[in-house]
This record gives C-alpha cells, sequence and structure tokens, in this order.
C-alpha cells in the first residue's frame, strides 16, 4: 500500500468526524507484521480548542435533556456494539495484537459499563430529609459538572474509552476523549456507533496526539474534571498539572500485583489461573498477574507451572488457538527483553525462557513468549518495576504472614489474590492486606460496574474511581438545597420567623 492510499484516523468535533490540518502524523502499525494500518493525526491546538467549545456550546442544552431520553440512547448503543461485536474485535486485534478471543472481552467488559449506564434513572438519586427543622425540607441533587475530559491507554482501547464517557455522558457531563495515539482505530468506530445511537452532536468529541494533547486538556479552563489510565509517569504528571488548574482528577495508574498461593489450594485450578492471569493479553495489562508467592509446600508446584506455560501457542491475534500474541510495538518488545537480561544479571533463575520465540509467517512480530524466574528478590529490577509483558517473577515465603508482609510492602495497591480451600485464610488475607482490589481464588479481581473500580495506594489518585457509584459521584457536583413553603394563609407574621437548625 503506497502512503497516499493509507487512510487517516478522523478527528470527532461537534457531530462531525473531520481531517486535521495538522503537519504531526503518526502510523498505527498491527504488531504482529509491522504493516501500517492508518495514520493518526496529532490534533493542533486550535482543533483541540474547537473540540472542547463545541462539548462546551452541546452542554447547555444536553444538562437539561430529560434522564430518560438520555438511557435511552444507551440502551440503543449497547444494542449497537453487540451487533458490531466481531467486527470491533477483529479491528482491535488488527491494531492491538491481543487475540481474537481477549479483544471480545475487552469490548465486552467495556460493553457491561455501556448497559450499567443505562440504567441511570436508579444511580443518580439524591437524597431527602423531610422537616429538619419546622417546615423546613432539605434535600441533594446530583448535577452535571460540564466539559469532561479522558486519556486513554493502548492496552484496552475499547473498554476503557467506554469506562469513561458513557457514564459521564449519561450524568449529563459532554465529553472530549483523547485515545492512545498506537491504537486509535477501534476506538473511532465505537465514536461512530455511539452517534449512531444518538448522542448529539458536541456531546462527544475525540481528538489525538501526545504530550501536547493531553497538556492542553490538563491545561485548558473550560474542562471541568480529567479521567486517565495510564503509566504511574505520565498519570502523576497529568493529576498534578490539571489539579493546579482546579480540575477534579481521577487517575488510574501502574501496578504490580501479586497472588499468595496456598499449599491446600486447588492446585489444577491455581496454575490454570496463574497462567492465564500473567501471560494473557501478552501480560499487558494493569489487573495483570506478574507476582507470585508460593508459601510453604506450594514452591513445589513450580515445576508444573512451568511446564503448563510452555504449552502456551505463541502466534499473531488473528490466528485460531493463540493464547499468547505480540506486545505493542518494537519498543515494548526491547523494554521487557532488557527487564528479562537484568534479571538474568541480578541472579533471579530464568526457569522459562520466552525471548526468540519462532512464530512463523509473523517473523517480523513483536513477539515474547512466557517467561519465568524464580528465586526473585524484592530488589530486584524484575520485581519493581512493571514489565507489562508475558513474565512472571515468583518469589518464596514460609508462612501466609510473610507472604502478606511482601505485598504490604509494595507501593502499589491496584490487585491482589489468594488461592485457597481456607475460609478462615481467606478471611484474614482480605482484612490484613493492604490493596484496593482483592480476589479470593479470582486472579484478576476486576469489579462488575455495580461497583467501581478501586485500586490503591500508588496505583490510583484521586478519591474516586471509574464506573459504579463511584464514578456517579465523580462526575456529578452534590447540590444541598434547603427550603421552607409558607402557607398562603398563615399569619403574616410567619414570614418573619427565623428558621433554626440547632
Amino acid at each position: 500500500m503506497s502512503n497516499s492510499q493509507i487512510p487517516t484516523v478522523k478527528l470527532l468535533i461537534n457531530g462531525e468526524f473531520i481531517e486535521s490540518k495538522t503537519d504531526q502524523w503518526r502510523d498505527v502499525v498491527n504488531p504482529a507484521t509491522q504493516e501500517v494500518l492508518a495514520k493518526v493525526p496529532f490534533a493542533t491546538a486550535d482543533e483541540i480548542n474547537a473540540a472542547v467549545a463545541s462539548a462546551k456550546q452541546a452542554f447547555s442544552s444536553w444538562r437539561k435533556t430529560a434522564i430518560g431520553t438520555r438511557a435511552r440512547i444507551f440502551l440503543k448503543y449497547q444494542q449497537l456494539i453487540r451487533e458490531n461485536m466481531a467486527e470491533l474485535a477483529a479491528l482491535l486485534t488488527a491494531e492491538q495484537g491481543k487475540t481474537l478471543a481477549d479483544a471480545e472481552g475487552d469490548v465486552f467488559r467495556g460493553l457491561e459499563v455501556v448497559e450499567h449506564a443505562a440504567g441511570i434513572g436508579n444511580l443518580q438519586l439524591g437524597e431527602l430529609a423531610n422537616n429538619v427543622a419546622g417546615g423546613v425540607d432539605t434535600y441533594t441533587l446530583l448535577q452535571p459538572l460540564g466539559v469532561c475530559a479522558g486519556i486513554t491507554p493502548f492496552n484496552f482501547p475499547a473498554m476503557i474509552p467506554l469506562w469513561m464517557f458513557p457514564m459521564a455522558i449519561v450524568t449529563g457531563n459532554t465529553f472530549v476523549l483523547k485515545p492512545s495515539e498506537q491504537d486509535p482505530m477501534v476506538t473511532m468506530r465505537l465514536a461512530e456507533l455511539a452517534l449512531e445511537a444518538g448522542i448529539p452532536k458536541g456531546v462527544l468529541n475525540v481528538i489525538h496526539g501526545g504530550p501536547d494533547a493531553v497538556n492542553g486538556i490538563c491545561d485548558h479552563p473550560d474542562i471541568k474534571a480529567v479521567s486517565f489510565v495510564g503509566s504511574t509517569h505520565v498519570g502523576t504528571h497529568v493529576y498534578n498539572r490539571a489539579s493546579l488548574n482546579g480540575k477534579r482528577v481521577q487517575c488510574m495508574m501502574g501496578a504490580k500485583n501479586h497472588a499468595i498461593v496456598m499449599p491446600d489450594a486447588n492446585k489444577e485450578q491455581t496454575l490454570n489461573a496463574i497462567a492465564g492471569a500473567a501471560f494473557g493479553a501478552a501480560g499487558q495489562r494493569c489487573m495483570a498477574l506478574p507476582v507470585i508467592v508460593l508459601v510453604g509446600e506450594s514452591k513445589e508446584w513450580l515445576p508444573e507451572l512451568v511446564a503448563k506455560a510452555k504449552t502456551l501457542k505463541v502466534n499473531a491475534g488473528c490466528q485460531a488457538g493463540t493464547d499468547v500474541g505480540p506486545v505493542i510495538s518494537p519498543a515494548a518488545l526491547a523494554r521487557i527483553t532488557d527487564l528479562v537480561e537484568s534479571g538474568v544479571t541480578e541472579g533471579a533463575t530464568l526457569d522459562l525462557d520466552g525471548r526468540n520465540p519462532s512464530v512463523p509467517g509473523f517473523e517480523q512480530g513483536n513477539f515474547i513468549g512466557p517467561t519465568i524466574f524464580s528465586d526473585v528478590s524484592t530488589k530486584m529490577r524484575i520485581y519493581n518495576e512493571e514489565i507489562f509483558g508475558p513474565v512472571l517473577c515468583v518469589l518464596n515465603a514460609d508462612t501466609m504472614d510473610q507472604a502478606i508482609e511482601i505485598i504490604n510492602q509494595n507501593p502499589n495497591g491496584n490487585g491482589t489474590a489468594i488461592f485457597t480451600r481456607s475460609g478462615a485464610a481467606a478471611r484474614r488475607f482480605q482484612e490484613d492486606i493492604d490493596v484496593g482490589q482483592v480476589g479470593i481464588n479470582v486472579p484478576i479481581p476486576v469489579p462488575v460496574p455495580i461497583f467501581s473500580f478501586t485500586g490503591s495506594r500508588a496505583s490510583k489518585l484521586g478519591d474516586l474511581g471509574p464506573y459504579g457509584k463511584q464514578v456517579v459521584q465523580f462526575y456529578t457536583q452534590t447540590k444541598t438545597v434547603t427550603a421552607r413553603w409558607f402557607d398562603e394563609d398563615a399569619e403574616a407574621g410567619a414570614l418573619n420567623t427565623t428558621i433554626s437548625l440547632k
């Protein structure tokens, strides 16, 4: 395909998909083949301002739109996503690399949030206290903030945008989305379906870009709230910069999730769960499982875990039977490989080396297979840095208390899990562990949307998480009204009565 034939990714501004006037473009590359799929623009400052202005103008009418009307749009939207699931998954696999099964899961977990948004009539409810004083009622209203913005990462280009703009929009806000410049195509298809579902022009806008676009969002005076999912480095920058500009901010960031394996756990189920959580999606998940702590006799399970990991098939995500697809880019592969080499240099035992796998027909792909280190210490780079690849670190502990101490000393707090048949051990674990999301025989404890994503400590900045009840609070301002109405026939003197709430 010649350069002139490569399609360009559009901007969405005021209900129209428009060609950017920028002179900065980036290739969208298939990570299994290095084929250039499209070119994505880095929007100009004028284009970013136009997107925000469109959202601001639309807010004046959208905030007054009946809640039932908003809900019905998202009922239609979830139907359209379901009808186009295969197309969305294929597009996602082509630009991101994950297997078709993982891609469908990516879309489906976002779809669940869209379904939750359709129930907004039961979510955006205020409170009422009747007759708090003589004839006085106090009640609250949950009102939209205005223009909100979202910055999303490459690893879930369907799910995470769907975590953000549906809940922001259904609560009465308008939205400016900046998807990852590495894989924006499936996000744009979701935006097309959103317009088809009936979202009015200006209510959803999409821009593209890098650091300048991120800073433009953080600095723009008309943006009231910013949602972010991505690396700790960028997330900390976004939180600090946007907060200093007076915005409400939520940032879901890096992780180093651990699981404890107790010797009484169901061995086969546990090993299957670990393999899927550590190596699925090529390890490119903030809720992946890159560290396990084998307690007591469970350390003897390591050879069986290695054997199970060896059976996983490394191939392009579009190929049937693939378990582990490519990582997103050559740069990501180089960084993962460097970390693997550091583990060897620092003295960890490389039980399974996934570097340089043979993938016939896809020799140019960014592939690394399942990789397992044992004898890992908490001082090593492979333990302390987020690898974001299919690399598992194995630590040992004599007791559950020692294992809990290891986890609690790690600064991150996105997710953790325990594998056990003991209810007493599981209960103590959930009480004593200092991590926001806990799995009991569940390796990736991402909650369904009726709850909220509750990562903690260094994995999160901001008090309120995405989706669920917390995000309704995030995207709305609570307004408290204290009201007293007088009977027209009451004595005139009553009009001068002083209200006392003491």
